[in-house]
């Protein structure tokens, strides 16, 4: 065999590792009779697809077709990473109040926001792996655009589903473990008990529409279309979502992972009365996945691409958005480069700014301008 094919078969082997859990034969469950919908008998569902797994024949089908194709083709260009400004997203941590609104792009689904007075991590992955083992399972290929020992002291960590590459054992374990005390854990109903198994007992679990206040900041846990799990039995056993942060500087979403669904029109649906025009419009920033969808038989349900992004970005009704989960771990298809290049063609067809939906380098600090909702003439007298 090739040397050069060798880490698309250790793929194979990954990918039927982090899998096992889509050949499990437990049911997607009934309704429960007086619960939510997605609510069901053992677990929790989609609200406009049911998830189905599609097994390891599927699995197989993929990854036999990726390896005869060569893919996913090496990227033409790597990455782009930036030297962290340092100064800034410390002397920012210790404004309070006077905080400046910012995001720190730290790699795939992870990002430093700075909001309210808080220091928010969504999703921290800061492993070599993504991976239940250590020596196999998606690799790194880029340095985290900030390490541990660079970050401010974190207030508040949001967890979007329980998958190797948005949850990660030993870097909650270490947030956790930071000088000055634990972060607030905010997770999806299910997984406190994953938290309290590792000792962090600082969580608080919500469902669908649920809120927790921490500070100036609500957070709303939110539906996304997805699935979870982590092993051979716990498919679908504790629910997924996204995050709407609303405090009076910024209203951010945070997307997690998702295929493209009627969800984010009922997002804007349900905040409509917080985000009308005279209150300063929609979410001043969205973190939305553009990588991880091809190829697309396999992926459309559970990932959206970029040109379902931008529709996303349109449904939420946003004021800007920046493409995350993208460039750090080869996990499908496209090449590692390709998610910007698709969504710069996807603006374009749309009609739709470059300002308007952005990427990062790895490390790269944007400054966002603060919310001032709109005054009436009448109070200004």
């Amino acid at each position: 065999m090739p040397l050069l094919h060798l880490p698309l078969w250790r793929r194979l082997l990954s990918a039927a590792l982090l899998s096992l859990g889509l050949a499990a034969c437990a049911s997607n469950g009934a309704r429960l009779a007086g619960q939510p919908p997605h609510h069901r008998e053992g677990g929790f569902q989609n609200n406009y697809v049911e998830f189905e797994p599609k097994g390891l024949t599927a699995l197989a089908r993929w990854q036999f077709s990726a390896w005869r194709e060569g893919l996913p083709r090496p990227p033409a260009t790597p990455t782009p990473l930036l030297v962290p400004d340092l100064g800034l997203i410390q002397s920012n941590a210790k404004a309070g109040a006077q905080m400046q609104p910012a995001i720190t792009w730290i790699g795939h689904a992870t990002v430093l926001a700075q909001l309210a007075g808080l220091n928010v991590l969504t999703d921290p992955m800061f492993s070599d792996r993504a991976s239940p083992l250590p020596f196999v399972g998606p690799q790194r290929k880029y340095k985290p655009g900030l390490w541990f020992h660079e970050l401010p002291h974190i207030h508040l960590v949001l967890i979007s589903h329980n998958h190797y590459d948005h949850l990660d054992d030993a870097s909650v374990r270490q947030l956790a473990a930071q000088p000055g005390g634990s972060p607030l854990f905010v997770v999806p109903l299910g997984l406190k008990a994953w938290l309290a198994d590792r000792g962090i007992t600082n969580a608080v679990e919500l469902d669908w529409w649920q809120s927790h206040r921490l500070g100036a900041v609500e957070i709303v846990l939110t539906p996304v279309q997805h699935w979870s799990g982590r092993g051979l039995t716990d498919r679908l056993r504790t629910l997924w979502g996204g995050y709407a942060l609303f405090s009076p500087q910024l209203h951010l979403f945070f997307g997690g992972d998702t295929g493209y669904s009627k969800d984010f029109q009922d997002i804007r649906e349900r905040f409509a009365e917080r985000q009308t025009p005279a209150l300063g419009g929609g979410f001043d920033i969205a973190l939305l996945p553009i990588g991880g969808y091809e190829p697309r038989w396999f992926m459309k349900t559970q990932h959206i691409n970029p040109d379902e992004a931008v529709r996303v970005h349109r449904d939420l009704g946003a004021k800007a958005s920046l493409g995350i989960h993208w460039g750090t771990f080869a996990l499908t298809d496209e090449s590692l480069d390709e998610p910007p290049r698709a969504l710069a063609a996807a603006r374009k067809a749309q009609g739709l700014a470059d300002a308007a939906f952005f990427t990062l380098a790895l490390g790269e600090t944007r400054r966002l301008p603060a919310r001032r909702p709109i005054v009436p003439r009448s109070a200004q007298r």
